[in-house]
């Protein structure tokens, strides 16, 4: 069974289809790229799928669990926690009360916590998983953008999450810092055993993480494969990666 399905979902808004009739299976512990222009629906689908919209027509699966239209703290219990194209930290509070907040809010498994003297010690084990030794203490505020980035990614996975949908993480990050991003991924896929949805337009990157790349275009999937195959496709390289991209990589 797929730990999450998508299965024929539309989202329209005002009179704009923004999602239509997208179906898609994820298996545990694979990593799905999600591609596509500016304006596919790729952040609309993550907002359906964590509960901030519900669909007018489809259904979203979790687990074996129709969880349409539950609401986006429901279905983060449940274990599918997220990020956000543009990143949301409290910023008011220290970057290791943010990771206790997901600690507090996220499953109820056996062993979540329930005082935030033990979210706290709890958090000091994202950390390292986030490379922000040192920082505990600092605003979340007053991060680097590549910090804050990293800090919203671990608050997701202090929520005990299985699955995790990351929104543009690499986005306005240097080469330097995109390429240690996708590190950081890697190293927490591998050691929590996560099932990873990601939103990115660095196709070289996506192609590093993903198992599989979902195409999308006008709310529409036009192509699903492996990441060797879809910069083959000749749809895709017409709808999104262009002919210069193609002729530049030398895919024929």
């Amino acid at each position: 069974m797929s730990i999450l399905e998508v299965a024929g979902v539309t989202k329209h808004f005002s009179g704009v289809t923004a999602l239509d009739g997208v179906t898609l299976r994820v298996e545990e512990r694979e990593t799905v790229g999600i591609i596509g222009p500016n304006g596919a629906g790729k952040t609309t689908l993550f907002n359906v799928v964590s509960g901030v919209y519900r669909p007018e027509l489809g259904r979203v699966l979790f687990k074996g669990e129709d969880i349409t239209g539950f609401r986006p703290d429901q279905i983060c219990s449940r274990g599918l926690g997220r990020t956000f194209q543009i990143v949301q930290p409290f910023s008011h509070l220290s970057v290791l009360d943010n990771i206790a907040a997901g600690c507090l809010f996220g499953t109820k498994r056996a062993g979540n916590v329930s005082s935030l003297r033990a979210a706290r010690d709890k958090a000091r084990q994202f950390l390292s998983l986030g490379r922000l030794e040192g920082r505990e203490n600092r605003l979340a505020g007053a991060l680097t953008l590549s910090e804050r980035k990293r800090l919203e990614m671990i608050r997701a996975l202090a929520t005990d999450s299985d699955v995790i949908l990351l929104d543009e993480v690499m986005a306005g990050l240097t080469p330097t810092e995109a390429d240690e991003m996708v590190g950081t991924i890697k190293a927490f896929r591998e050691r929590l055993h996560l099932t990873i949805l990601l939103i990115e337009h660095n196709v070289r990157l996506v192609m590093g993480l993903s198992d599989r790349i979902v195409v999308l275009d006008y709310g529409q999937v036009i192509a699903e494969a492996t990441p060797q195959e879809v910069v083959r496709d000749p749809v895709v390289i017409k709808a999104y990666l262009g002919e210069r991209w193609a002729q530049r990589h030398c895919i024929a």
